[in-house]
């Protein structure tokens, strides 16, 4: 049996206290970064807390692996005195939504081939999908998942304040979204790439902006620039 600690309450450490307690090899422990207290031993510590909060909190704990769940964080941040690592799963979690860890990349980094195969293992009993990623790799996924996943959640919303606007439902675009996400399975996304900027179509270009507010009219002119450009 392997001894999980599990250092705050958000987000993460939700979703990973639950999987783990579906684990029949880890016996999982939850304790809240603002009440550390006395700090139960443990074979892994996992960090869930904030960014902000991760030298603070690591410097504070004896525990021989101590690892954080950060995506833009490298592994030296962590300030314990122990040994270090990185458990990283690229998804973005909602404490309302459940999640599937069999689909959830688990990137994991530690300072020696023992501790990050201990990582491997714990990451096995609830996800499939294993990476070895180092603190710069690791920065770079999380730049390009800000552009995959939070930057294109604002254009859905810019999407759905349109369609609010002109009185049409905005679940006529979601078979659109879910082809596009297919897509890209199979197909780069330059390759996959659509639309009035790839076109070059002047007039719908034209069209288009007039119905926009001032600032979609500036998201809406720098992106089809920048769809001219790469292509």
């Amino acid at each position: 049996m392997i001894s999980v600690l599990i250092i705050g309450n958000g987000n993460i450490a939700t979703h990973l206290v639950k999987a783990f307690l579906g684990a029949d090899t880890i016996n999982v422990t939850q304790i809240n970064s603002r009440e550390l207290g006395t700090i139960p031993k443990a074979t892994v510590t996992i960090l869930a807390i904030s960014d902000d909060a991760i030298a603070t909190i690591s410097s504070k704990i004896k525990n021989s692996l101590v690892v954080h769940t950060s995506g833009s964080f490298s592994m030296e941040n962590l300030k314990n005195t122990t040994n270090k690592g990185v458990f990283y799963m690229l998804q973005t979690f909602s404490k309302e939504k459940e999640m599937d860890f069999s689909t959830v990349p688990f990137c994991l980094e530690a300072e020696n081939k023992e501790d990050y195969l201990l990582l491997e293992k714990i990451a096995k009993t609830i996800g499939r999908k294993i990476y070895s990623v180092n603190s710069e790799q690791r920065k770079a996924l999380h730049i390009a998942a800000v552009f995959v996943n939070n930057f294109t959640n604002h254009l859905y919303t810019i999407g759905n304040d349109i369609c609010e606007k002109h009185q049409v439902p905005f679940e006529i675009l979601q078979p659109l979204i879910q082809e596009t996400s297919e897509k890209i399975k199979t197909l780069s996304p330059k390759k996959a790439q659509t639309g009035p900027a790839i076109r070059n179509d002047k007039k719908t270009i034209k069209s288009h902006l007039e119905l926009l507010s001032k600032e979609q009219q500036e998201i809406y002119k720098l992106i089809t620039q920048a769809i001219k450009n790469g292509n």
